[in-house]
């Protein structure tokens, strides 16, 4: 990817700091600075990825660990009763940061539609 680093690439290169839940060698995993439920983290691959969009075969293994990332996560933060992912794609998607990145929000009934 050419240009400026995004902001999740800083995190990933430890640049700026962030509250890191989870880490290994494809993805890292870190609390939302602007929360939208008591539980709001982002997943992130270190593989620089713009968007779901943007996958490719070869990322196959990568998008099923990140899920899978996920799930853990989730019972590491005490997520018994439910959680939900979110995957952002594009500006009419919501995405605001050219990284691919999954949302786990929890801790609270979390209603439907989103938005």
């Amino acid at each position: 990817m050419a240009g400026a680093k995004t902001i999740f690439k800083r995190i990933i290169d430890r640049e700026i700091p962030a509250k890191i839940v989870y880490e290994d060698e494809l993805c890292l995993a870190f609390h939302d600075v602007h929360p939208q439920a008591p539980i709001h983290v982002l997943v992130i691959p270190k593989k620089e990825i713009p968007s779901a969009a943007e996958l490719s075969d070869e990322d196959q293994a990568l998008a099923g660990h990140l899920l899978l990332t996920v799930s853990k996560i989730a019972t590491q933060l005490g997520l018994e009763q439910g959680y939900r992912i979110i995957v952002n794609c594009g500006p009419w998607g919501g995405q605001s940061v050219d990284h691919l990145h999954l949302h786990l929000l929890g801790g609270r009934p979390l209603n439907w539609p989103p938005g």
